[in-house]
């Protein structure tokens, strides 16, 4: 986590070209021979940064109380991982909008973040599996391959990406009615019709 965060802070400081894979190494500590046993492109460095907050997201889902429904537990989810202060801290934020605008200017970059939200979308499926099958490890396994459970984590995911990237295209605060918590819970308001728990 070292590298990717040496790599988000040069980044943001100097500018995504401005920045050599061997400029990462360095403010990391490390050789360049090493930076490029973990990431083969300097782009690759940010995904860990990426993966940590689409993976608190999906954990705050498997963690969200057993007796809220499935809409219910993801926005709970959202409340807990997207509100400033409580998942990431709202400077942080800010550094998450600039590797957010990046990946929009970059393809390499938004190459990276799509994998990211590909494999977090994997993730909750079997995250929303487990909790569909209250413990029952058979009736799991076999949702989280189901093609409607796929879509399902498709649709949580993306709401909850679009308004992190919609947010970190505009100028609000990440604490205002325009951040990204409450764009993730008016994109998720805006499925009510989406029918969360029939997908066996």
């Amino acid at each position: 986590m070292e590298i990717a965060r040496a790599a988000a802070g040069l980044f943001v400081t100097r500018g995504l070209r401005a920045t050599r894979a061997e400029d990462i190494a360095q403010a990391a500590g490390i050789a360049p021979r090493t930076f490029y046993r973990y990431f083969a492109t300097k782009e690759e460095a940010v995904a860990p940064l990426y993966a940590a907050g689409a993976q608190r997201w999906a954990e705050a889902v498997r963690e969200a109380p057993a007796e809220l429904s499935l809409p219910q537990a993801l926005e709970h989810a959202v409340r807990d991982t997207l509100t400033p202060g409580i998942g990431v801290s709202a400077a942080s934020w800010e550094w998450v909008r600039t590797l957010i605008r990046l990946a929009e200017a970059s393809p390499a970059l938004r190459k990276v973040w799509a994998e990211v939200c590909h494999d977090s979308e994997s993730a909750l499926a079997e995250i929303l599996a487990r909790r569909l099958a209250q413990g029952d490890d058979i009736v799991a396994t076999r949702l989280a391959t189901s093609p409607r459970l796929r879509f399902t984590a498709a649709t949580a995911g993306a709401a909850v990406r679009v308004a992190v990237e919609v947010w970190a295209a505009g100028s609000a605060a990440p604490t205002s009615g325009e951040g990204p918590a409450a764009l993730a819970l008016g994109n998720l308001t805006a499925l009510r019709g989406f029918s969360w728990e029939d997908v066996q």
